[in-house]
């Protein structure tokens, strides 16, 4: 799939901030063997609209996986940067997601606690968390529509693990819909069934508090 900068849905722009609703397929930044990537589209972007020269300053302040889809939110200044990271160690960054999960959840809403371990090709929830390497992963969920085999939910991130979503709702036995890594059934489309719909933090220049949405199909 191709992707162009002028494509781009943004979201949310200022001197500081670029939000911008990633598509699924797309890295969020470029790895050594792969360019191709929203951080690299949205500088690209920049260059054009402001007719810049030169390197542009651009840093996502998290980020998605490439079958997901929704906001990624850059920094555009060092000084936003800075502190919104300090907004992400203090828990003061909320985000949700819509996902589509296998099967029927038994209950219409509710959390889970798991201690997660990282490998090199998933993450684990561990069954005894007591002297393990695990980190404690936490979210809440509630059931918004139910299919015949499906489960629409609206998820809040009270953690920020690698793969938590993933990993958590594929360890009760309801992985999201297209997983194959976490044993979902293998369907037509390489992406998954995961889209962060809702971003709320603090503007790191103002201190005015911002929500931003993004609309998806789950």
């Amino acid at each position: 799939m191709k992707f162009s900068a002028n494509a781009l849905d943004i979201l949310y722009e200022d001197n500081h901030l670029l939000a911008i609703n990633k598509p699924k397929g797309l890295l969020t930044q470029p790895t050594p063997t792969q360019a191709e990537s929203l951080e690299t589209l949205a500088k690209t972007w920049i260059k054009t609209k402001y007719q810049k020269k030169g390197n542009v300053f651009l840093h996502p302040i998290h980020r998605l996986d490439k079958p997901v889809s929704g906001i990624v939110l850059f920094a555009r200044t060092s000084k936003a940067l800075s502190r919104l990271n300090s907004q992400m160690r203090e828990h003061l960054i909320e985000k949700t997601y819509l996902a589509e999960v296998e099967g029927l959840l038994e209950k219409s809403s509710g959390e889970l606690f798991h201690h997660l371990a990282r490998t090199s090709y998933r993450t684990l929830v561990q069954k005894n968390s007591k002297g393990g390497e695990g980190k404690p992963a936490h979210l809440s969920y509630t059931v918004l529509k139910e299919e015949s085999h499906s489960t629409h939910v609206l998820i809040t991130l009270h953690t920020g693990r690698y793969h938590q979503i993933r990993a958590q709702f594929a360890h009760i036995g309801h992985p999201i819909i297209g997983d194959v890594k976490y044993g979902a059934k293998k369907t037509s489309s390489s992406s998954i069934a995961l889209h962060h719909a809702i971003l709320t933090f603090y503007h790191p220049i103002t201190n005015q508090k911002l929500t931003i949405q993004s609309q998806s199909d789950y």
